[in-house]
């Protein structure tokens, strides 16, 4: 039915080859055009001289037949055919005008094997492929006013079937075919290397360092390769350096400066206002840590991602109700997918956080958050709803980028503009998808889909 769906809208399927795919059928097609050429050549070369090489032996072979019946005494010629017949498969029989003949095959090659016979014979000699329906190569002679045949059987001159030719040109395909696999899996093999240590660093591995020898353009290509990887492991602990220490150096006067306001003399209100300030300064670098801390790495198999929105849940919950909001969750039992337990509950916080600062709702300025976590297919859904102002559907991929903020509108509240970014970078290492929407009838939807994965221990 979607085959059918697709041709009728108009969409061609397409077949996806890969480099070794493409290149060995392209190297596969010019080395069988090449083979098919050099076939050519050598029957158009090899053909004259087969074809007199043959009429030469059955010429030969006549002329002697014809001399020893011809001086042989009557008595001792049915001795003479007779070892003719056994021991050198030849057959004399008298030709008759009656004899049902069948001409030889209208090609060049018999063509020149009965003229070059006919020149060596006479013109007169009769050659056919069969006489009364019986197989062999006829090559009529005459003894004084008598009329003969000279049978040869066609495995007696060692003719090529088409099953022989058909069995040399599959060797030879086949050894075509095992070049060109040798060939192209010589010349992908680095970059199939290169592809696969790419990989392992667009999910935040540590690469596997790639060979540096062979030629000179693969060796080059690897060490510039080795070298931005290491270069870019060293950007990433500078930077974890740099945060660690702005987020010491911040944080420190920070403590001091909450300290002095609370001994201070100042009115309540004044004193609620710098600490909310300062709260939202903690925040800021709070958010700017967990996105400069790179993900964690991928399981080999997956994880209980049941159990740990659970464990998330209960933690989430009492801290919402003590923000004056409520968390309700519907999670469905045993979801499995392959993705570090931390960075899943790095990926949800920071979606409930999000809910709960900016997703209050109109009615009572209170957070009303939903966890639901089900399975359609072979993904796995999170999603987390809020009840507040939403965002406009044009603001949702701007929203995506880093550092960049809702309307007040909706937030009233100010941020680094992270947390989005933050889902959306960790989404990345596992294959999975970040999308926002409006939540019906208000309110904003955010929707993560993993891939499924089979649990630890089965296989």
């Amino acid at each position: 039915m979607t085959l059918l769906r697709r041709l009728r809208h108009g969409i061609r399927p397409r077949l996806r080859l890969g480099l070794f795919s493409r290149s060995f059928l392209l190297i596969a097609c010019l080395m069988l055009v090449s083979l098919g050429a050099w076939l050519q050549i050598v029957f158009n070369i090899e053909e004259g001289p087969r074809a007199a090489q043959l009429a030469q032996r059955i010429a030969t072979t006549v002329s002697i037949t014809r001399s020893a019946l011809v001086y042989a005494p009557p008595p001792v010629r049915p001795s003479l055919l007779l070892d003719l017949a056994t021991q050198e498969s030849l057959r004399v029989q008298p030709r008759d005008r009656s004899d049902v003949l069948e001409p030889l095959p209208q090609t060049d090659y018999w063509n020149n094997v009965s003229g070059e016979i006919r020149n060596r014979l006479g013109s007169q000699t009769a050659i056919m492929w069969s006489v009364n329906q019986v197989p062999g190569i006829w090559i009529s002679f005459n003894i004084n006013d008598d009329l003969y045949w000279l049978v040869f059987d066609r495995d007696q001159l060692r003719l090529t079937t088409g099953r022989e030719w058909l069995g040399w040109v599959g060797a030879s395909l086949m050894l075509a075919l095992l070049g060109a696999a040798i060939s192209v899996r010589f010349i992908n093999q680095p970059l199939a290397q290169l592809a696969k240590v790419a990989q392992q660093l667009a999910r935040g591995e540590t690469p596997t360092p790639l060979p540096e020898k062979g030629p000179v353009e693969i060796r080059d290509m690897n060490i510039a390769f080795n070298r931005m990887a290491r270069d870019l492991r060293q950007n990433e602990a500078d930077r974890e350096i740099m945060l660690a220490g702005i987020s010491h150096d911040l944080r420190t006067p920070l403590a001091r400066i909450r300290l002095e306001i609370e001994m201070s003399h100042m009115t309540d209100e004044a004193r609620q206002a710098i600490d909310e300030d300062l709260a939202q300064i903690n925040h800021s670098i709070g958010q700017l840590m967990e996105y400069a801390r790179p993900a964690g790495q991928v399981p080999e198999a997956g994880i209980d991602v049941s159990r740990v929105l659970k464990d998330l849940f209960e933690r989430e919950r009492s801290h919402t109700e003590s923000l004056g909001g409520e968390l309700s969750a519907s999670i469905q039992p045993d979801l499995q997918a392959r993705i570090s337990a931390n960075d899943l509950k790095r990926i949800v916080s920071n979606l409930i956080e999000n809910a709960r600062r900016y997703g209050r709702s109109a009615g009572d300025d209170r957070a009303h958050i939903s966890l639901i976590a089900f399975q359609t297919g072979n993904q796995l859904t999170i999603e987390v709803r809020d009840q507040g102002m939403g965002i406009p559907q044009t603001d949702i991929q701007r929203l995506l980028r880093p550092f960049a903020r809702g309307e007040s509108a909706r937030t009233g509240v100010s941020g680094a503009g992270l947390g989005l970014s933050i889902v959306e970078r960790l989404l990345g290492q596992v294959g999975g998808k970040f999308t926002l929407a409006p939540n019906t009838p208000h309110g904003l939807l955010a929707r993560i889909e993993i891939p499924k994965a089979k649990p630890q221990g089965k296989a």
